[in-house]
């Protein structure tokens, strides 16, 4: 098996050089995904990566709003997805159609909206936000009326922290929904000393019992400079493999054995071997979206 995995590694680096290709993984990727990416990191930092690299092909190792993110700040390269049926449940639960309609309810709000939306969504909005700074971008806002979408968690989170009312959309992301306040208290009992780290997708009750409510990039930032030598992890189990390869100093406990993404774990090895070979399947975002979502996320860029 160990052979068959190097075989793979193999073809893939000669593959990708050949292809002028990188390979660009999220956080919560299987292992031998991230083992094989050229950067592992958040969707917007992966993207933003994607744009400064003088790359002529990107692999994009997530889900498929991230890939249509990368399509929209680097409309000069090729973006390829190994699996392009992997989406984000929390993406599809808002459309285009759907924000109009709250917009013409609230004509006088502004509307932000986290990065985790699809390229539609994205070209109505007036700011994008993402988990990292969602609670600076909504805090420099003057405007009294300010729509949230779609994670009505994040919006909460973000709602408390600034003190402001947001008009929030009914989404959330499942996965996070599946760690529980009993399964930070259950595994507070076996590690005492540990520090508990939550994402801000997270239930409210479950982000009363964090020290610290991060984005994954924080939390990676976080577990490399906190004294504590345990943390239990409030997030999606992926992060796990990057964060002990990080730090082998320290212990980490994911909050839920159970907070697993299926659509980030669609790709593996293979699919990242076919994708360069055939290079496909790619996502592309047509201009005119392309155009008016980059305004909202150059917006963000400007103030944070």
């Amino acid at each position: 098996m160990k052979k068959i995995t190097s075989d793979l590694e193999k073809r893939i680096k000669d593959l990708k050089k050949k292809r002028k290709a990188i390979i660009l993984a999220h956080n919560y990727q299987l292992p031998e995904v991230q083992d094989v990416a050229d950067f592992c990191g958040d969707s917007l930092e992966l993207s933003r990566i994607a744009s400064q690299t003088d790359a002529k092909v990107i692999v994009f190792c997530g889900v498929h709003f991230m890939a249509e993110t990368a399509s929209i700040l680097c409309p000069d390269k090729k973006i390829i997805m190994p699996d392009i049926n992997a989406g984000c449940p929390m993406a599809r639960m808002i459309t285009a159609q759907d924000l109009r309609k709250l917009k013409q309810k609230h004509p006088k709000a502004i509307v932000v909206g986290y990065v985790n939306t699809s390229a539609q969504v994205k070209a109505e909005l007036d700011i994008c936000c993402t988990s990292t700074n969602a609670v600076e971008v909504v805090s420099k806002i003057k405007e009294k009326e300010i729509i949230f979408v779609p994670d009505k968690y994040l919006a909460d989170y973000v709602s408390k922290k600034t003190g402001k009312r947001l008009i929030s959309w009914n989404g959330f992301c499942p996965t996070h929904l599946k760690i529980i306040p009993e399964d930070i208290l259950k595994k507070k009992q076996f590690h005492p000393q540990a520090e508990v780290i939550a994402h801000p997708e997270c239930l409210p009750a479950v982000i009363a019992l964090a020290d610290a409510v991060l984005s994954t990039s924080k939390m990676c930032q976080f577990a490399k400079t906190t004294q504590a030598k345990e943390i239990i992890v409030g997030t999606e189990v992926g992060l796990i493999y990057r964060l002990k390869k990080d730090n082998l100093d320290k212990e980490f406990y994911p909050a839920s054995e159970s907070a697993v993404c299926p659509n980030m774990k669609r790709i593996n090895q293979e699919k990242i071997l076919w994708a360069l070979e055939e290079l496909k399947d790619e996502v592309r975002v047509s201009e005119e979206i392309r155009r008016k979502a980059k305004k909202a996320i150059d917006r963000m860029l400007q103030i944070i």
